[in-house]
């Protein structure tokens, strides 16, 4: 038995059409479906999806984001719609803690940027450390797209590490032990960096000297950068916001 696909209006036979790969089994939304398929399977299926990607950046991060790269593609979530879930999770935490994030820092000019700016802003840094780590690491071959995407999959991870402090801040307002608690996530987020970076280019230096030298450097580079990024943005902030 023969069936036109849905999408393309091709005859097909089998479970996919040969010309744009939509599966036969596509049919009419149902509240089930989309409840049951499309919210539990595309974002919450452990197997693919966002908790997939999430629990890979956290288990194996480098070398997982590099078989990404290479080709292995089905099962993570797209790193754009991933960085604007974990802002979502952000947004919501900081609406409930007990005391204002900003109140913790002598930034307000950032805040005040980042509450209105920062599905832009959480990108700015990232364009400067795809073109050091392509620079840095060009025996292994990755042009500078490829480095733009495995850095953007590194600010999911880092963005993951930063929803700990405002969850804290959930049920604790004491601020000496939150400003404990974002130190110890910058110590975190910069041996994050370094374990992402070693296992996504190990492969590519059998010299490991070599490879620490460059993977330190751009850890530093990383954490330097933000700093950097975040006082333009304080500046910016204080100058023009009000």
């Amino acid at each position: 038995m023969t069936n036109n696909c849905l999408n393309c209006n091709e005859e097909i036979k089998g479970n996919f059409c040969s010309n744009c790969s939509q599966a036969t089994s596509t049919h009419r939304f149902s509240l089930s479906h989309v409840l049951q398929h499309d919210l539990i399977h595309g974002i919450f299926h452990f197997d693919t999806g966002f908790f997939y990607t999430i629990k890979e950046l956290f288990s194996r991060p480098g070398h997982s984001i590099r078989e990404y790269v290479q080709g292995k593609r089905v099962k993570h979530f797209n790193y754009f719609a991933t960085i604007i879930l974990l802002l979502t999770i952000n947004y919501f935490l900081k609406k409930w803690t007990k005391i204002e994030v900003a109140d913790l820092y002598d930034q307000t000019g950032l805040f005040k940027v980042l509450k209105h700016y920062s599905k832009i802003t959480v990108f700015l840094h990232v364009p400067i450390i795809a073109l050091a780590s392509y620079l840095l690491f060009k025996k292994s071959k990755q042009n500078f797209t490829e480095n733009l995407v495995l850095n953007m999959y590194l600010l999911c991870g880092v963005l993951t590490i930063s929803l700990i402090l405002p969850f804290i801040m959930l049920f604790n307002d004491n601020k000496e032990f939150l400003l404990g608690v974002n130190y110890f996530l910058t110590v975190a987020t910069f041996l994050y960096v370094i374990i992402f970076f070693y296992q996504y280019f190990s492969v590519f230096y059998p010299k490991k000297s070599q490879l620490i030298i460059r993977i330190v450097s751009i850890a530093i580079l990383y954490l330097l950068v933000k700093v950097v990024t975040d006082n333009i943005l304080n500046m910016i902030g204080q100058r023009y916001l009000h």
